[in-house]
């Protein structure tokens, strides 16, 4: 019987990102998108995974790995994201406690009412780098900031929660994955870790 010599296998390596707004969050080109894409902010090892997605034109903590087991954990229902949303006009009670309940919003030609969630109004604009592409001119009215923490992940789900209530997102920054926040990083910032302190503390 041969022994397999497992500590010549290569460990698996974890990054984390903040995925800039316009890059798509994958490695193949889609034949439709002519968009930039994970793989030109950083030379990542053969069959790294982004865990999860970002849309194009949403921006934050991103985290990729090459362990697949890794991924199918962070990507369950026990692990929170949590987002700073800009959002069109002003926000009343009445909307924030509708998106805190659930809401009905379109999936794949159906309809879906997402889970109750925890949504707060900043008081203070979030400390953020700048876009780089102008969200719009302040004269066409007020605009306010909302820290909506989820666990699921449907497709563009806070948007399409947002426009529910008459609010449209203007832009979405991930903040926080578990207890991973994004501090400081800047757009298109990349950082080798040794793994992923993921758990679920803030539950």
């Amino acid at each position: 019987m041969s022994v397999v010599d497992k500590s010549s296998e290569p460990k698996h390596q974890h990054f984390l990102i903040y995925k800039p707004y316009g890059f798509l969050s994958q490695f193949v080109p889609e034949t439709r998108k002519s968009k930039p894409l994970l793989g030109q902010l950083y030379e990542f090892p053969e069959k790294t995974m982004a865990i999860g997605r970002l849309d194009h034109d949403s921006e934050g903590l991103l985290l990729l790995t090459t362990d697949g087991m890794q991924s199918h954990l962070i990507r369950s229902k026990t692990i929170e994201k949590e987002y700073y949303v800009q959002v069109d006009g002003e926000v009343s009670q009445a909307q924030l406690a509708k998106l805190r309940q659930g809401v009905e919003i379109g999936i794949s030609g159906g309809k879906y009412l997402t889970l109750p969630c925890k949504v707060e109004l900043l008081i203070h604009e979030p400390n953020l780098p700048a876009r780089g592409k102008k969200i719009r001119d302040p004269r066409h009215g007020p605009t306010n900031w909302l820290s909506v923490t989820i666990d699921e992940g449907k497709n563009r789900q806070v948007r399409k929660m947002t426009a529910a209530v008459g609010l449209p997102t203007l832009r979405l920054v991930r903040v926080r994955i578990g207890a991973i926040h994004l501090k400081q990083m800047q757009p298109g910032e990349v950082i080798p870790v040794t793994g992923f302190a993921i758990d679920t503390e803030h539950r």
